[in-house]
């Protein structure tokens, strides 16, 4: 069984870096992948997904290190992330201009999942970033079980059933200052009252200008 997944995790190698598209498994439900630095596959992205070309797709990285390479991260975010991360949020940062503006809708925000998936992992390690979208078409319910998924990709690696089963939580930090951070939850998904709770304990003395909760609505894409 595992070198059945080894094969399938070079295969999905091969295929992102030849410019194609996979549907790998995370935490939280099945992602579509491509090659985050790459347009034109990333477009390809959006073609499956059926996806306004308007709204942003996150991408994904397997290390700080790599985040710190798509986003501009300072010291007291990281040490908010490194409590968070590798886990089931997506997190919303300032990109660096390696970052597609097709991947960002044009924005300056990118969001960042750092999945806590052996196999996403090993794959992102390899590859570099990998776009980071549920692999349904926009507006279905997201696969949490390869026998679910429905888009048209180019490889398909099969890792059970995903441990949440559920979209990501997302979370916006901005540096306000150099020493002050807003941080936002914009949608609430798994693990969310243990982000919460982690956020909650570094608004004291850690330069949290601004913890927000606002109402919290259910969204399909995570």
């Amino acid at each position: 069984m595992q070198s059945e997944i080894e094969d399938q995790i070079r295969s999905a190698i091969d295929v992102i870096k030849s410019g194609g598209t996979i549907v790998y498994p995370t935490e939280t439900v099945y992602g579509l992948g491509a090659d985050a630095f790459s347009e034109e596959a990333v477009r390809k992205v959006y073609e499956l997904k059926k996806r306004g070309l308007s709204q942003p797709i996150s991408l994904a990285v397997s290390s700080f290190e790599m985040l710190q390479t798509v986003a501009y991260v300072d010291s007291k975010t990281l040490e908010i992330l490194t409590e968070l991360l590798p886990g089931p949020i997506t997190v919303l940062l300032k990109k660096r201009d390696i970052v597609p503006d097709v991947l960002t809708a044009g924005s300056d925000v990118v969001g960042v999942r750092f999945p806590d998936n052996e196999i996403a992992l090993s794959i992102i390690q390899e590859t570099g970033p990998i776009t980071s979208t549920s692999a349904n078409v926009s507006g279905q319910n997201p696969p949490a079980r390869v026998e679910e998924v429905e888009i048209d990709a180019d490889y398909i690696i099969n890792g059970g059933r995903c441990k949440y089963s559920m979209p990501s939580t997302v979370v916006a930090m901005t540096s306000v200052t150099a020493n002050e951070i807003e941080i936002e939850i914009k949608r609430k998904g798994a693990c969310y009252d243990r982000v919460l709770h982690v956020l909650r304990s570094k608004v004291v003395g850690k330069g949290i200008h601004r913890l927000s909760v606002p109402e919290l609505r259910g969204e399909r894409d995570r």
